[in-house]
């Protein structure tokens, strides 16, 4: 997920807050880089009287022309995806490291995060309660992206000897786009897209652990103790480090395994809370609903009118889910199958858990309790939207959000090692030494994070975080009619009842 536009944050207000110390050194030599870059990445095209970054609208159209070639099969195939996460077409002699339950938990960890619960505020905010309607729309549009992607990546994932895997877009562009009669574009989109990610995911990190560690720090309060932790930062980043290296160090298996447990776990603990916030507010429930519908198409004072609305939600759904990006396959492509299409369905419910469930219930806690009206998203961030949702419930209500927070942090970290190290590994090295240098640098930028605000460093990896989707959406282009094919035979097959049920 990306770092610093999820979390509704602008660059301006990051690079605006005063810099003093090693922040100052980062502005003054990388500052003008970074900004560089965000203007390539996020150039804006004018859409009926508005604008739209066009790494966006690269992102919406791709998932509209897989929803169309696949022909719904995003919603077609959606009980079968739900069987293949409880196992029930798993054979026991299957090839992989995880089961299709802990590699949807893998990736969800990544995308299920503070995007969740900033980026939807800010898009209400911006765009009106209209603009929640617009991201339920583009997370159906992008389930269709993830199936094809995740795909790929089991169908040109390297097996290795001693059964782990190695898979994700800088393999199905390399091998893919060679069994097509372009191995030079292959080889090279591959390179860049794993070059991109892994700056990607080290700058991510940085973020996370910066985030998570204020939010500790933002409710120890201000006495002695809350004054500490602001002063020795650094201190809880390295607990965050440790934390995060036990369990990285033990490879996928172990990443999938916690993953397993923390996303169902953190994802309930969000859920529940914001199920309370509604409780309390049952009444205003259906208004909010009909505000939602009717202000897609007719968003009164949101600037840009309903393409307005409709460019923001897009937007927030983008950052939100990554569909596109290709990190996701990384995760999916370990998972036990000898059918590459089983993982395109699992990964088909990626999107629909965090932007259509998850991302739905944000909002309708945002828009039912009414903090969003008068709200000026370049003075309020989108957590401080959210917890003051929260707030309407209790006083002391904000804590169980500052747990979800740093859950979603913490097991961002966990996905996007895993990310980066796949990519360091793809460039110099597929082996175990390579890894482990990545994740010591990995785990030393975990500190850093918490330490500094990292400002330009975060514009910049995030907006390296949206280059690898003009490498993987061009790939995915190229590769239509395999992917197609291979859906499609599949599909066949399974109604032809040419596999059998695991009990």
């Amino acid at each position: 997920m990306s770092a610093l536009v999820s979390q509704g944050v602008s660059a301006p207000q990051i690079l605006a807050q005063e810099a003093t110390g090693i922040d100052a050194a980062l502005e003054e030599y990388f500052g003008p880089v970074a900004r560089a870059v965000e203007s390539v990445v996020f150039y804006p095209i004018p859409v009926f009287g508005t604008e739209m970054p066009i790494i966006v609208l690269w992102l919406v159209v791709l998932g509209l022309f897989f929803t169309l070639w696949l022909k719904f099969l995003n919603v077609r195939g959606m009980k079968h995806a739900y069987d293949l996460v409880r196992g029930r077409f798993t054979p026991p002699d299957a090839v992989g490291e995880v089961s299709h339950f802990q590699a949807l938990s893998t990736a969800l960890a990544s995308t299920v995060g503070l995007g969740n619960i900033a980026g939807v505020a800010v898009a209400i905010t911006i765009g009106g309660p209209g603009a929640a309607f617009w991201m339920i729309v583009a997370g159906f549009l992008a389930m269709s992206t993830k199936m094809a992607e995740c795909m790929l990546a089991v169908k040109y994932r390297t097996v290795h000897p001693d059964g782990t895997t190695s898979g994700g877009p800088m393999y199905y562009l390399s091998r893919g786009l060679a069994e097509v009669g372009k191995p030079r574009l292959g080889r090279f989109l591959a390179a860049a897209w794993a070059l991109f990610m892994m700056i990607a995911a080290i700058g991510t990190n940085a973020f996370q652990s910066n985030q998570a560690v204020a939010q500790v720090v933002e409710v120890s309060g201000s006495g002695a103790f809350g004054t500490w932790l602001g002063d020795n930062r650094w201190l809880l980043g390295l607990i965050i480090a440790v934390v995060t290296g036990l369990v990285i160090l033990g490879g996928i298996q172990a990443i999938a395994k916690v993953a397993g447990v923390m996303v169902p776990a953190m994802a309930i603990i969000y859920i529940l809370g914001c199920l309370m916030v509604l409780a309390v507010n049952v009444p205003a429930i259906p208004g909010a609903m009909v505000d939602i519908v009717t202000g897609a198409f007719n968003p009164e004072g949101v600037a840009g009118g309903v393409i307005g609305s409709l460019i923001v939600g897009f937007q927030r759904a983008a950052f939100s889910n990554s569909a596109g990006i290709g990190d996701a396959p990384i995760a999916h492509s370990t998972v036990k199958t000898n059918r590459p299409p089983t993982e395109g369905f699992v990964a088909s419910l990626e999107p629909f858990v965090d932007t259509i469930i998850v991302c739905t219930m944000t909002a309708l806690v945002v828009v039912v309790t009414g903090v969003w009206k008068g709200a000026d998203p370049e003075v309020v961030n989108g957590v401080t939207l959210t917890s003051r949702s929260f707030a309407t419930v209790a006083d002391w209500f904000p804590y169980v959000l500052a747990v979800a927070v740093v859950l979603f942090a913490y097991s961002t970290l966990l996905s996007n090692s895993f990310y980066g190290m796949k990519c360091f590994g793809y460039l110099f090295g597929d082996r175990k030494t390579a890894e482990t240098v990545y994740k010591v640098i990995y785990l030393c930028f975990t500190v850093i994070g918490a330490a500094v605000s990292l400002g330009p460093i975060i514009v910049f990896t995030d907006s390296v975080f949206f280059l690898p989707a003009v490498c993987n959406g061009i790939g995915l282009y190229v590769l239509a009619k395999v992917i197609r094919g291979d859906f499609r035979d599949y599909w066949q097959k399974l109604h032809a009842g040419d596999f059998e049920r695991v009990k």
